[in-house]
């Protein structure tokens, strides 16, 4: 199974206020971020993390043993901050800024922050971050309109990784009520 997730900011407790996140300590949400994780993903299952998976945690290693799947890493603005304190090869398959990829029904680009053009846009999909459940934004009508550009951060997703259909829904939903 092929799961994406974003901006899980795992150790970041003022993210918890910034975002509204259902938490009352960084403790309290790392642990509900790993469980809904595990929950859903197995050993065999990949997860395209698009970016910001970490920001001021003190046991990043710690974390990453207990994540399930096989991880790609494509990195977002506080990712730098705690990859060079990790032998990330131990972690993940691939790391990379941009992706071109295909699940073998749908093409997409994975980029940490949400573009609104890339190569072969008609007909494939953008997945992103970067803006977790934002829509004061100037950008935010632009991106709303748009069916094929789709946000993988937690905050959207129910915090946890989903496959691509649940992507799509998840991102239909929060369109619709924003």
């Amino acid at each position: 199974m092929i799961y994406f997730t974003a901006d899980t900011h795992f150790g970041h407790a003022n993210i918890i206020k910034t975002c509204s996140r259902p938490f009352q300590t960084v403790d309290e949400m790392n642990e509900a971020l790993i469980a809904a994780w595990n929950s859903r993903v197995c050993d065999g299952d990949t997860v395209y993390i698009v970016g910001d998976l970490f920001f001021l945690c003190k046991d990043v290693e710690g974390i990453l043993n207990r994540l399930n799947g096989e991880k790609w890493l494509i990195t977002g603005n506080h990712d730098a901050q705690w990859m060079g304190k990790v032998d990330c090869s131990r972690y993940f398959v691939r790391i990379e800024q941009y992706l071109e990829m295909t699940d073998g029904a749908h093409r997409m680009t994975l980029c940490h922050y949400p573009l609104l053009t890339w190569n072969r846009a008609k007909g494939s999909y953008m997945v992103h971050g970067h803006i977790h459940s934002n829509t004061d934004a100037d950008f935010w009508p632009l991106l709303k309109c748009r069916e094929n550009v789709l946000n993988a951060g937690v905050d959207v997703n129910h915090y946890q990784p989903v496959t691509f259909e649940e992507l799509v829904i998840n991102n239909t939903q929060f369109k619709a009520a924003h």
